[in-house]
């Protein structure tokens, strides 16, 4: 069953998560939790299970994608949409969003996610599978540069035995 986790008492197929995202207990103060909860699993039907466990940790120990700027991870074997979203006078956020993750659960309802990193990262990471682009400057970053002399008696021996 490494296709299942455990969530307290509850077996939640991986297929069945659309994503895992921070949980704030601050959002809410007056539900006052007996654990430490991390995080909010969320199904694809938008239910949603609290877990004692980070977004990070999850999405490292079952291969989600994570979006750093959101600390959400994305379950790979999903379907999702991005689209980009700005407020509307009937409905402002209390935070800049600028794209909506959208997923269908498995009676074809459309269910939604507002996010705060750009919908050109959401499609790379979370569509695609690639890493963040931030990510991928800070690792290429971190080799150092090789020096020209070093490249060219690199390449001395061979055209020696040419």
């Amino acid at each position: 069953m490494q296709d299942v986790i455990t969530i307290g008492k509850r077996l939640v197929p991986l297929e069945q998560i659309a994503l895992v995202e921070p949980f704030d207990p601050a959002s809410n103060p007056d539900f006052r939790p007996e654990k430490p909860f991390k995080a909010r699993v969320v199904l694809l039907n938008r239910d949603s299970v609290l877990a004692e466990f980070a977004p990070q940790e999850f999405s490292e120990a079952h291969g989600f994608r994570m979006l750093a700027d959101d600390g959400v991870a994305t379950n790979p074997a999903v379907v999702f949409g991005v689209e980009t979203f700005a407020p509307t006078e009937n409905f402002t956020p209390t935070k800049p969003y600028v794209t909506r993750l959208k997923w269908r659960d498995h009676e074809g309802n459309d269910h939604s996610r507002l996010l705060l990193t750009k919908p050109e990262v959401v499609i790379a990471v979370a569509v695609r599978g690639e890493i963040e682009p931030a990510v991928t400057a800070k690792i290429s970053a971190r080799r150092p540069p090789r020096a020209r002399s070093a490249r060219r008696s690199a390449r001395k021996p061979e055209l020696a035995h040419a």
